[in-house]
C-alpha cells in the first residue's frame, strides 16, 4: 500500500503535510482553560505510552459533535510530548464534506481522512495515530449507554494494527457523555423513509439522527453541533494490547480479527467499569 502523493491540489484530508505545529501550539492556552477550569479534567496512565515508539491510540468517543473527551486527550498528548512529536487523527469522510473552514482547522491539528491508505501512511511515517472506531454512533449513543464501549462492530482498526505491527493503546473516559443528554436515535426511521424516496439533506447520509437535550438548542433533533456543559471529565490511558500474531495473513483471517476485536472491546470495558466505580466511590461521603 503506497503512501498517497502530496500535491497542492490534494483533496481535504488526503495529506499528511497540513499538520501545523505552530497552529497546535497557538491552541494550547484555549485548551488549557477548558482542561483546567471548564472540564476540570483528571487523567492517569500516560506512562503506558512509550517514549520513542509509534502507537495506535483507540478511544471511546463521547459528547456529541463537540467531543470534549477527544480535545482533552489531544491537550494531554501535546502537554506530555509536545507538538513536535507526530500524531494524526482519523476523521470520518463525511465530516470533510461539511465545511471547508472546519476541515482546514482540523487538518492543521493533524486530522486526516479515515481511510486505510491514509492511516497506514501516517504509521509508516513513524507517527502515532488516534482512532475513534465508534464514530457518530458512539458520539450520539443514548445516555443509558454512557458507560459502554460502543464501536458498532467496526474492525478496521484491528486490521490496521495487525498489518502495521503496532500496539493498541486504549483510551477511556467518563463525564464527557454527561455534557448533554441523548434520549434516542431516530436513524432507523429516517433510513426507512429514505428507502421510500426521501432524499438525505445535502445528499449526506448522517448515519445517526439523535434526539438530545443540550446547549444551545435545548431540545435538538438531528446530529447538530452542541455546546458541552461544564462537567468534570476523567480520562485514562490503559496498558498496551499486543496480539499473538501480526502481518497481512493475520489481518485477512476474519476469525482472528474478530477475536482481536472482542479482546480489545472486553479489555476496554473492564477498564471503563473500573474507572466508573472509582468515580462513584469518590462521590461517597
Amino acid at each position: 500500500m503506497s503512501e498517497p502523493q502530496q500535491t497542492a491540489k490534494t483533496k481535504p484530508g488526503w495529506s499528511l503535510d497540513k499538520r501545523d505545529r505552530n497552529f497546535i501550539e497557538s491552541l494550547m492556552p484555549f485548551w488549557e482553560f477548558l482542561y483546567r477550569y471548564y472540564f476540570r479534567v483528571q487523567t492517569s496512565g500516560w506512562e503506558h505510552i512509550p517514549a520513542n515508539e509509534k502507537v495506535l491510540l483507540v478511544g471511546t468517543h463521547s459528547g456529541g459533535m463537540a467531543s470534549p473527551d477527544m480535545h482533552m486527550i489531544m491537550y494531554d498528548w501535546f502537554s506530555h510530548f509536545g507538538a513536535e512529536r507526530p500524531i494524526y487523527g482519523l476523521m470520518h469522510p463525511k465530516a470533510w464534506q461539511i465545511s471547508p473552514q472546519l476541515t482546514e482547522f482540523a487538518a492543521k491539528t493533524g486530522a486526516i481522512i479515515a481511510h486505510p491508505k491514509m492511516a497506514a501512511a501516517a504509521l509508516r511515517r513513524d507517527a502515532s495515530l488516534l482512532v475513534y472506531p465508534g464514530g457518530g454512533q458512539d458520539l450520539f449513543r443514548p445516555h443509558s449507554m454512557s458507560n459502554q464501549i460502543h464501536f458498532a462492530g467496526r474492525q478496521a482498526f484491528i486490521k490496521l494494527a495487525l498489518r502495521e505491527n503496532v500496539p493498541i493503546i486504549p483510551l477511556i473516559s467518563t463525564g464527557s457523555h454527561d455534557t448533554f443528554f441523548v434520549i434516542t436515535d431516530l436513524y432507523p426511521l429516517l433510513q426507512q423513509l429514505h428507502e421510500w424516496g426521501m432524499p438525505w439533506l445535502m445528499g449526506i447520509d448522517p448515519e445517526v439522527f439523535p434526539i438530545y437535550l443540550g446547549l444551545p438548542w435545548g431540545l435538538s433533533i438531528g446530529p447538530l453541533p452542541n455546546i458541552p456543559l461544564p462537567v468534570t471529565i476523567h480520562t485514562r490511558v490503559c496498558q498496551a494490547i499486543v496480539f499473538d500474531r501480526y502481518g497481512s495473513k493475520a489481518a485477512m483471517d476474519r476469525s482472528y480479527v474478530n477475536d482481536c476485536y472482542e479482546l480489545v472491546v472486553s479489555k476496554m470495558q473492564q477498564e471503563l467499569d473500573i474507572l466508573v466505580q472509582e468515580n462513584q466511590s469518590n462521590f461517597k461521603f
